[in-house]
C-alpha cells in the first residue's frame, strides 16, 4: 500500500501511517500539505495522513480546505501523543547552537522553551524529520531541529533537551484519508463499527438556523465533539460549517441527517468512520 505523508521517514506523519497501516507500507513523501490530495486523486498513492488540529495550535484550517476541495473522503482518525525533543549533531553542546530549524507548527508548539534563549534564532523549514537529516547528512554546526525521538535515533544526533513543548500533554488529530468514493460503498457492511462521522453543511442565512440544526443532533441522541467555521470565499461574511459527530444509533444518525438536509443550503458527507481514543 502507498501511503502519502506530509514529510519524511521519522516524522510523525510516519509514525501515524505505520500506527494505522502497520509497517509493510511504501511511504510517498511530500514536503506540503497541497501535494497529498493531487497524489491521491491522480491514483499515485492509496491513502494518505494528514495532520488536522493539535491540542496547543488548534485547527489546520487550510487542511479543511483542501479536503473538502478535492472531494477526500475520511477514513479514520488517530490520536498522537506529540513529543518534541532538541537534537544536534555529536560533540555539538547546547550552548553551540545558534539556529533552530524546524516546522512552523513544532516551533510554534516549543515557543516558550525557547523565551530564555533569545540568542537562538528560530527558522521555519517544511518538516521536522527532513532537518534533523539534512543536518546529519550535511555535517551542519551551530544549528539544531525540533523533531521525534525516532528521527534523532534514525538520523544518529545527539538530544540536546527532551520533551520541549509548551505543554508536555501535546496531542494532534491526524485524518486518513481516501479518493472519493461512493457513501454506499462507506457504509456498506461495516456500518455497525463507524461511530463517528465529519460533516460540512451551510446554513440558510436566516435568524437561528444554526441553532435549528444542532437541536436537530441533540433530539437524535448525536454528539457534536467539534464545530469549525470557514469563510466562503466566494460569498464574503457567509460560513461553512465543518462537524464531528459521534452516535450509537445509525438509523438515529441517518434520520437526522435526511432532516438536517431540508434545512440547509448545502450538505456534504466528509466521511463516517471508527472513533479513536485520545491518547493520554
Amino acid at each position: 500500500m502507498k501511503v502519502a505523508i506530509q514529510g519524511i521517514k521519522g516524522s510523525f506523519h510516519d509514525i501515524v501511517a505505520r500506527q494505522f497501516f502497520g509497517n509493510e507500507i511504501q511511504l510517498v513523501e511530500c514536503m506540503s500539505f497541497t501535494e497529498i490530495p493531487v497524489l491521491l486523486n491522480n491514483d499515485k498513492a492509496d491513502s494518505a495522513v494528514m495532520a488536522i488540529e493539535n491540542s496547543i495550535a488548534g485547527a489546520i484550517l487550510p487542511n479543511y480546505s483542501l479536503l473538502d476541495e478535492y472531494n477526500l473522503t475520511i477514513e479514520g482518525e488517530v490520536y498522537l501523543n506529540i513529543h518534541h525533543h532538541l537534537m544536534s549533531l555529536r560533540g555539538q553542546k547546547f550552548e553551540d547552537i545558534k539556529e533552530v530549524w524546524s516546522h512552523p507548527m513544532a516551533i510554534l508548539q516549543c515557543r516558550k522553551f525557547f523565551r530564555n534563549y533569545p540568542n537562538i534564532k528560530l527558522i521555519e523549514e517544511r518538516d521536522t524529520a527532513e532537518v534533523a537529516k539534512r543536518i546529519q547528512e550535511n555535517k551542519i554546526t551551530g544549528v539544531a531541529a525540533i523533531a521525534s525521538k525516532e528521527a534523532a535515533k534514525m538520523f544518529d544526533l545527539n538530544v540536546l533537551a527532551d520533551d520541549i513543548q509548551t505543554i508536555k500533554h501535546n496531542s494532534t488529530r491526524f485524518f486518513i484519508l481516501k479518493k472519493k468514493s461512493d457513501r454506499n460503498t462507506i457504509l456498506g457492511k461495516k456500518a455497525v463499527e463507524k461511530n463517528k462521522s465529519s460533516i460540512k453543511f451551510i446554513t440558510r442565512h436566516e435568524t437561528g438556523s444554526l441553532a435549528e440544526v444542532l437541536d436537530i443532533f441533540a433530539k437524535h441522541e448525536i454528539g457534536l465533539t467539534k464545530i469549525q467555521s470557514l469563510p466562503k470565499i466566494d460569498e464574503p461574511w457567509k460560513y461553512a460549517f465543518f462537524i464531528d459527530l459521534i452516535y450509537e444509533d445509525n438509523k438515529l444518525y441517518e434520520n437526522a441527517l435526511h432532516l438536517i438536509n431540508k434545512k440547509v443550503t448545502h450538505l456534504k458527507i466528509l466521511g463516517e468512520y471508527k472513533q479513536n481514543k485520545i491518547e493520554r
